[in-house]
């Protein structure tokens, strides 16, 4: 219970900063947030309640269409800044493992971290062949942790969405158990191995890019030994060093190189920050911590392929068209004013050679949200993705163009692409499928014909018994229904009048009078509930226009 009060005392804090409802469309607009939810005091509150908000925040930067552009801005910066815990604790986890102690695993293991982050703690060692490797141990008790926290956070996102507009727009439900399953396959360090090995072999044709790959026989679920990355940050090259030796090969392989990565074999590293990047003493650029990797499937790659290339065209109305084709229209969605920024937008990133890519893709995110267009959420990480590799471009090369090297690599991307469609498997698929064609095809046609020439020819539309045309509909028979019965009464009513029954009400035969009153009321009914209910569509639909 301690812990669901921390997290509302949160939530509570920062409900009027913006979080979770600022939808800014210009990134460089300056906003009046309240002292006590300014961002950086929000960054430090998240990194107070442990892993799971460290992570949380990390996965909130990727989202414009769910925190205001300062919040994003802050949440980019976070560091998980936690001191180690004993090494004699990292020996149990390794000899747990393993299964076997550290000393017959390895010829030296160096007790002093070389990182320590909330989840994980990592560790120099020698294996007894010679080799340097860099082991990364999870810390105990962090998974139980993590998952006690989704319960609670999974509890307040299904509140959110019935009780919140930002809730209805985004389902923070089910983004939450998106962010979920991504944290839950970060603690599977087998896992981790796996990429870091699909990746060397992805990356093998960039020369001058390098993944340190696993040692298998020394990982496990809770521990990765990997191939140890020596070097220096790239956000901390000595001058000197720039001077002998130009980074921009560096920088133009590692575009080429994510960018093959994203389209091509369909997988997203969202998270190329300066510390996981690497220039060895060799002069290559070493790719390490592969922990959050998003998976594409084809159909959507190829989507967002095109939006790539028609916003390297300028084409606006393209951009916008393939973005409606992959989300999902809302019921407020505001198509006119949807095209008219998203054109805008493009416009300005073609004729301006320094818009950034990646910013460009958060904005169209952002513009779509705003609209009432929720879009998927590769499309936020790609944004993510593109505006970390331009943020490491421009620490190796800052006279680098970019623009440049993403078009010429997006053109070899199609030929790839091109490629792998003729391989020999695809080919065989394809050829079945006109097979197919071919077979059932003169039999369909002559069904048709047959169902025609029998007037027996039906079509179904489907989902429509669920739709607002058909409660609509429903709501204009129930009054038509009950302005016929009001009629009938007041009718009946006057023609009772001429009837002396014996029993009077003011006057006038009571069953006369009963009948007029009971037609007098339901045809009120009728009058105020079109004029409220009338009322309220036109307001939703003067907001929806604003």
């Amino acid at each position: 219970m301690n812990r669901r009060s921390q997290i509302l005392r949160l939530l509570l804090r920062y409900r009027h900063s913006g979080v979770f409802s600022g939808m800014n469309l210009d990134a460089r607009a300056v906003h009046e947030v309240p002292p006590e939810g300014n961002p950086e005091q929000f960054v430090t509150d998240l990194e107070s309640l442990g892993p799971t908000f460290v992570k949380l925040g990390q996965m909130l930067s990727t989202r414009p269409d769910m925190v205001p552009v300062e919040f994003a801005t802050a949440l980019e910066r976070m560091q998980e800044k936690v001191a180690p815990i004993p090494v004699e604790r990292i020996y149990a986890i390794i000899e747990q493992e393993l299964g076997a102690s550290v000393s017959k695993l390895f010829a030296r293991f160096d007790p002093a971290p070389l990182g320590c982050a909330s989840i994980a703690q990592v560790h120099r060692a020698q294996l007894h062949d010679g080799r340097e490797v860099a082991v990364k141990v999870q810390k105990p008790e962090v998974a139980a942790q993590l998952r006690s926290d989704l319960e609670v956070l999974r509890s307040f996102a299904l509140a959110a969405d019935h009780l919140t507009q930002v809730g209805r727009r985004v389902r923070l439900r089910d983004w939450l158990n998106e962010f979920a399953k991504t944290l839950m396959q970060e603690l599977d360090y087998q896992a981790e191995a796996e990429n870091l090995q699909r990746f060397g072999q992805h990356l093998r044709p960039f020369k001058r890019l390098w993944v340190p790959q696993p040692i298998w026989d020394y990982c496990s679920h809770r521990v990765l030994t990997m191939e140890l990355a020596q070097g220096v940050r790239v956000d901390m090259i000595p001058d000197v060093r720039r001077t002998e030796e130009p980074m921009a090969p560096l920088a133009a392989a590692l575009i080429r190189g994510y960018l093959d990565q994203i389209f091509v074999h369909g997988e997203i590293h969202a998270d190329p920050h300066p510390g996981n990047l690497r220039v060895t003493p060799q002069g290559r650029l070493a790719i390490f911590d592969l922990g959050m990797v998003a998976h594409m499937p084809p159909r959507l790659r190829e989507r967002l392929l095109k939006v790539l290339f028609a916003a390297v065209d300028g084409r606006g109305e393209e951009v916008a068209d393939e973005i409606i084709g992959m989300s999902t229209r809302l019921e407020a969605f505001d198509e006119e004013r949807y095209l008219r920024e998203t054109g805008q937008l493009i416009a300005r990133y073609a004729a301006n050679n320094s818009f950034s890519e990646g910013r460009v893709v958060l904005d169209l995110v952002r513009i779509a949200t705003a609209s009432g267009l929720r879009t998927p959420p590769e499309l936020s990480l790609l944004g993510k993705a593109l505006l970390n590799l331009e943020t490491v471009c421009r620490l190796l090369a800052p006279d680098l163009d970019t623009r440049r090297i993403v078009e010429k690599q997006l053109q070899h991307v199609m030929r790839a692409r091109l490629r792998k469609s003729l391989s020999a498997a695809n080919l065989a698929s394809e050829a079945m499928e006109v097979q197919q064609l071919l077979r059932d095809g003169p039999r369909k046609m002559s069904d048709i014909l047959a169902l025609l020439a029998e007037n027996r020819l039906q079509m179904k539309v489907t989902g429509l018994e669920e739709s607002r045309l058909m409660e609509n509909l429903q709501k204009i028979a129930n009054r038509v229904s009950a302005g016929i019965v009001t009629a009938a009464l007041i009718l009946a009513a006057a023609l009772m009048m001429k009837v002396n029954t014996g029993w009077h009400l003011f006057g006038y035969p009571a069953i006369a009078m009963m009948l007029m009153m009971i037609g007098v009321v339901l045809g009120l009914g009728i009058i105020l509930s079109a004029l409220i209910f009338d009322r309220r569509a036109r307001s939703k639909e003067e907001r929806g226009h604003r």
